[in-house]
């Protein structure tokens, strides 16, 4: 892995991995499902490869779209479903109302997400404390287990710079409404 720095000076992880021997990957994956290997798919494919975020499909035809791509939705959303069943491209569902992608080479197993519940920004974090506490805690209850994810919902350090706050959104004690 290597990593570069953002716009903000903060360290985003890469892959050194290039993005054809993943497309080698999916194509593959394709021919050995009898499913035609076409342009549009390697275009799906390839923006998915290229970025290490969790991208829902509106990221994606955005990416395209700015690579000069016309692909319909149903074409990506077809390419998405191929990509998760290949199991080279994971699917999350962090109930946003929507789902978001992410390819699985030089990535952990073990994926752990902060999800802003303002801006809906996902940050991928990977913590060896919480590996060891996920495989000391399933070791306590006799327990093998095969992969694990886990989502912190909260703010993230931009909404809380711009003074956005968090809001209850449980049922509230009918005593504490008496103050």
């Amino acid at each position: 892995m290597s990593f570069i720095l953002n716009g903000r000076g903060m360290a985003t992880q890469v892959s050194d991995t290039p993005v054809n021997t993943f497309l080698h990957l999916f194509r593959r994956y394709l021919r050995d499902q009898g499913l035609p290997v076409t342009q549009q798919r390697d275009a799906v494919a390839e923006v998915v490869f290229s970025s290490t975020e969790n991208q829902s499909v509106e990221d994606l035809e955005r990416k395209l779209r700015e690579r000069g791509e016309k692909i319909g939705k149903a074409t990506v959303y077809r390419t998405l479903e191929m990509l998760v069943k290949s199991g080279l491209v994971a699917e999350h569902d962090f109930g946003e109302g929507f789902k978001r992608y992410e390819h699985l080479f030089g990535q952990p197993p073990v994926r752990e997400h902060l999800v802003c519940t303002e801006c809906g920004k996902v940050t991928a974090i990977h913590s060896t404390a919480l590996i060891r506490l996920h495989q000391e805690e399933a070791a306590r209850h006799g327990f093998l287990p095969a992969r694990y994810r886990l989502a912190i919902y909260g703010l993230c350090q931009e909404c809380q710079e711009q003074g956005r706050s968090l809001r209850w959104e449980g049922l509230t004690c009918p005593i504490e409404m008496l103050d």
